[in-house]
């Protein structure tokens, strides 16, 4: 016998032309709902024939609270020790922690932000591509969901974050490759599109670089989950006037920076130093150990959870909240191979 679907918030939604947070705010009984939308997502219910879940009614009466996390990845590490911060503040909490991906795709993010809204999230820690023009950040602000970024920097007062300063970190990174001596310099970079942190950082780099007075580094941008072909490379780094110092984004990056100059015959760091950022334990396994711009990565996903607690429960206002980056010394940086001018 064939049995129909159950109605999900989705089909809720769209029924009544509202957001899946809107049908959320209204399961959970959240005000300043208006009367007629209301009405408008309760018919929409009634027709479809809707019933909320357990879980959802649960998470009504207090029984049981989750928070959902939006981040581009858990390949790389610096993501999984912000899991680790966040689950281990929530624990301690009582709450639990809904997982979710983009895989460093925008157009990802809204589809992930309903899913997790979906499972009933009371509130949200995101990290997404561009927090200065984000659609989805947008209709979280209009609905009233409570969120908090992570690594993302916002100017903007009402948008909760917790960051470091990428731009300074990019700064950092000139300023540790031109101390060894190193003049014409590149960056290797994560794709802009699919990273304000990416795009933060090329700009402190750039900005050190020209208060330097020194020639206005390469730039190779890739996909942040690709391999870096020894044909990305070549065309900088087998000229007479290669660059002798990369920055890269962040630590994977460099480590598949440095397999790829290897590629083309080129060591590090006698030939070309390498600093990467994130500060993940792997960068100190290899050979060369990874100088890298290290963040509290595991602090800063327990800050942002405790941050969106706060907003949830005590209904605190939205903080900036910046944490210190710190220069790891690693063997990928070493001085300059030769006199430059």
């Amino acid at each position: 016998m064939f049995v129909a679907p159950r109605p999900t918030l989705r089909d809720v939604a769209s029924l009544a032309n509202v957001s899946i947070a809107t049908v959320s705010r209204v399961l959970n009984g959240v005000p300043a709902i208006r009367p007629d939308t209301e009405a408008r997502v309760r018919a929409a219910m009634s027709q479809l024939g809707f019933r909320p879940n357990g879980r959802g009614r649960e998470l009504r009466s207090g029984q049981s609270c989750s928070v959902g996390v939006l981040l581009p990845s858990l390949a790389n590490p610096v993501f999984a020790d912000n899991v680790a911060g966040i689950q281990e503040a929530a624990r301690a909490a009582g709450w639990a922690v809904l997982i979710t991906c983009s895989d460093y795709d925008p157009g990802r993010e809204a589809e992930a932000v309903d899913a997790l809204i979906i499972e009933r999230a009371a509130g949200l820690i995101l990290t997404v591509a561009d927090s200065a023009s984000n659609r989805t950040l947008n209709t979280l602000d209009n609905e009233h969901v409570p969120y908090v970024l992570l690594h993302n920097e916002s100017d903007r007062a009402d948008r909760a974050s917790v960051a470091v300063d990428n731009g300074q970190a990019g700064r950092d990174a000139a300023e540790a490759l031109i101390s060894q001596g190193h003049r014409r310099l590149a960056m290797v970079a994560g794709r802009f599109a699919a990273s304000d942190r990416s795009r933060r950082r090329h700009a402190g780099f750039m900005a050190a670089v020209h208060g330097a007075g020194l020639p206005a580094p390469a730039l190779i941008e890739i996909d942040f989950t690709d391999d870096i072909a020894p044909a990305t490379l070549r065309a900088a780094f087998l000229s007479a006037e290669r660059p002798t110092g990369i920055f890269c984004s962040n630590d994977l990056l460099a480590l598949r920076t440095i397999a790829g100059l290897r590629a083309l015959g080129l060591a590090v760091p006698r030939d070309v130093s390498v600093i990467g950022m994130d500060g993940i334990e792997v960068g100190q396994l290899v050979e060369p150990s990874l100088a890298s711009i290290a963040q509290p990565a595991r602090e800063m996903g327990r800050r942002a959870f405790l941050h969106l607690l706060a907003r949830l429960k005590d209904a605190a206002p939205p903080a900036q909240i910046r944490l210190p980056h710190q220069f790891r010394p690693g063997h990928s940086l070493g001085a300059v191979p030769f006199p430059q001018e």
